[in-house]
């Protein structure tokens, strides 16, 4: 910008319009003052280049520095592997966004809480899983509730090498548990689904991040306030009148912390997807690039906000990430809540909904899509086709076979002695060596057949085939030494596997409560003892 009058007074200098003298009536100078004048301006011309690409590198390594990183995973090994490649070569990409209740710095501190809470382990409050289908055409973000009970996997802090052995708790617990990389593991054992990448955003992130963004709108039926009542103490202090209202600031943290008001954790979810489908309409209706002063803003929020996993630790890939997610049209963007249920033991609980929540898992590992907005993609045409099958190399009677019982879950004890009836099934058809492992009981979602090498992929086939059990469920695995079957928790009677309907896209199971990012008009209901 600074070019044009440098550019003025160079011209005027070496004899240009109204400047040095005329010679023979001319309007130029001779060619040895055109010559300087030329070479001048290309000296200031180089100088403001190199010093504008100087300062860009250095720049854009102060956004890098702000971009705290850490370990993808700190859980066990995970058995979770990537959905299958789409006939274009595409993969789909799963990215966990995680809210932190941090109060660990000042900033935070003046948002919410109490000084009792500095230096506590925080709680991860806020749980989203972001899919993008493999061909980029549509998105899903799935959110789980804060006090659902799971199976939480062992966990090492990978600062301090602390281990935390398994156990049985709710959700948001994991970020006390080895930090994000915990959360992230915990994700993978209850859905299946393979998880890229996860992000963590602390309260006064998600400030800094609503004001670069230029407020929120978001929408109320009826006055609200959040605040302590005789019945319920706490509250966000959310204050604000009924219809569309564009939030900055500390309401926008509050919209998204406040529970009381909307009547639950399960209405305060739905107030987030509303929030960021907001959120991401206004980004694609916004033009960053062309306005400096909004693009360093929200590159300062976004990178002093969030902390990420390692593998995506710099500010081209966060960049890259951005525009993947903002060329998805928001008619084929989808929020959604994992079905639940109540949780037996604690009524203030809830726990996974196996069968509904199941059937959103397999869409996501399928990458189904859950709009009705778009073609069929390739990534479910590969599925459909599904895998070629191989000739056994080993007769039936000879082929040593493993039953493992895997019926337990989050919601339902395992049913006993399930390996040995599974086994005697076998034998009855022809794999006579079939052998219960009654050492442990495992707990899985779905059946699986598995094979240690490539020689003995045709044999784990054909003892799926005599179960009923799809191909699509036959897994090479490092952690069996022959073909072994894991019976489920989706197999929990009967002696043949039971069909299973492949989902189609926008056939959402019951209890997501799904909202699509292209509607505007939706508005949160206000419980009446927060009205005024």
């Amino acid at each position: 910008m600074s070019l044009a009058p440098q550019a003025r007074k160079a011209s005027a200098r070496s004899g240009g319009h109204g400047g040095g003298r005329r010679k023979n009536g001319s309007g130029t100078g001779g060619p040895r003052r055109r010559r300087r004048a030329l070479r001048w301006s290309a000296t200031v011309l180089s100088v403001v280049i190199l010093g504008t690409a100087g300062a860009g590198y250095l720049y854009y390594q102060h956004l890098n520095h702000n971009i705290q990183k850490g370990q993808r995973s700190s859980g066990d090994d995970s058995k979770v592997r990537r959905t299958p490649a789409n006939a274009a070569g595409q993969t789909p990409m799963n990215i966990l966004l995680i809210g932190s209740d941090s109060r660990n710095t000042p900033e935070d501190l003046k948002l919410g809480g109490h000084k009792e809470s500095v230096g506590s382990p925080p709680l991860a409050d806020v749980q989203m899983l972001i899919h993008l289908s493999a061909d980029r055409k549509s998105a899903a973000m799935v959110s789980i509730p804060r006090d659902t009970r799971v199976d939480i996997p062992k966990c090492t802090d990978p600062k301090t090498k602390k281990v935390y052995p398994a156990t049985n708790d709710i959700i948001n617990t994991t970020l006390a548990r080895g930090g994000a990389g915990c959360t992230l593991a915990t994700w993978e054992n209850l859905t299946g689904v393979y998880i890229d990448h996860w992000m963590t955003i602390d309260f006064s992130g998600v400030v800094s991040m609503a004001d670069a963004v230029g407020g929120v709108e978001v929408c109320v039926k009826q006055n609200v306030w959040d605040h302590s009542t005789p019945a319920q103490r706490g509250g966000s202090g959310l204050k604000m009148k009924a219809g569309t209202r564009k939030i900055y600031h500390e309401q926008a943290l509050q919209w998204l912390r406040t529970r009381h008001a909307w009547g639950s954790d399960l209405m305060r979810a739905r107030a987030q997807h509303m929030y960021l489908n907001s959120m991401i309409r206004t980004l694609k209706q916004q033009n960053v690039f062309t306005d400096s002063g909004r693009l360093m803003d929200l590159a300062e929020a976004a990178t002093k906000s969030l902390k990420v996993s390692e593998e995506i630790g710099t500010v081209k890939k966060l960049y890259d990430l951005a525009m993947e997610l903002k060329s998805v049209p928001t008619n084929r963007i989808t929020s959604m809540t994992m079905p639940q249920l109540e949780d037996p033991l604690n009524s203030e609980h809830v726990v996974p909904d196996t069968a509904n929540a199941g059937k959103m898992w397999q869409m996501l590992r399928d990458d189904v899509a859950f709009d009705k907005n778009g073609e069929k993609s390739g990534a479910k045409q590969a599925a459909d086709k599904g895998p070629k099958a191989k000739s056994p190399s080993t007769d039936p009677n000879r082929l040593g076979v493993l039953v493992r019982n895997a019926t337990q879950s989050s919601t339902q004890i395992a049913v006993s002695g399930r390996a040995k009836d599974i086994g005697q099934v076998l034998a009855q058809k022809g794999y006579t060596r079939a052998s219960a492992d009654l050492s442990q009981t495992l707990s899985e979602e779905s059946t699986v057949v598995q094979y240690p090498s490539a020689d003995l992929q045709g044999d784990a086939q054909a003892v799926a085939k005599s179960l009923g059990i799809p191909l699509g469920s036959v897994k090479q695995s490092t952690d069996v030494s022959g073909v072994t079957v894991v019976v489920g928790a989706d197999w929990r009677t009967g002696s043949s596997y039971p069909k299973q309907s492949k989902p189609k896209a926008g056939d959402l199971p019951a209890g997501t409560d799904a909202i699509n990012g292209s509607d505007s008009g939706k508005c949160m209901d206000v419980y009446k003892p927060y009205q005024w």
